[in-house]
Order: structure tokens, then sequence, then C-alpha cells
């Protein structure tokens, strides 16, 4: 079980990603952020910032908070 959170926190990303029947190039649309940028984040590979994490929450529909449980 990988414990960086880094790790988790795109673990966590992808699966509230999918559960909404998106791709990352949607996500990456619809947040304003580069598709890459967002794989590196899924990855585990990027140290995300917490407006992008406030971003992707208010794009999800979710509350920062939800994309950071079980880390």
């Amino acid at each position: 079980m990988p414990k960086d959170p880094r790790i988790l926190f795109g673990k966590r990303l992808a699966a509230l990603r999918k559960e909404r029947g998106w791709s990352q190039e949607q996500l990456a649309l619809e947040s304003g952020l580069a598709r890459s940028y967002l794989g590196g984040v899924e990855r585990g590979q990027r140290n995300i910032a917490l407006l992008n994490i406030v971003r992707l929450a208010e794009t999800l529909g979710r509350k920062p908070a939800e994309l950071m449980m079980d880390l």
C-alpha cells in the first residue's frame, strides 16, 4: 500500500474523475488545467498546489477535503 500522499491523492482524484465518467482530457478542459499536468498528479509525480486542489474540487462538484480523504 503506497504511503506517499501524492500517490494517494492521485488515486483519489482519478477515482472521482472516473466516477463522473470523465477522461483526463475532459477534466482538463473543465478545470482549465493541462492534461499532462493532471496525468502527473494522478500518477503521484506532481506536488499539487492548494489552488489547484480547490479548482479540481469545484470542477468535480466536491469539497476540497473530499479529495484529501484516505491520505
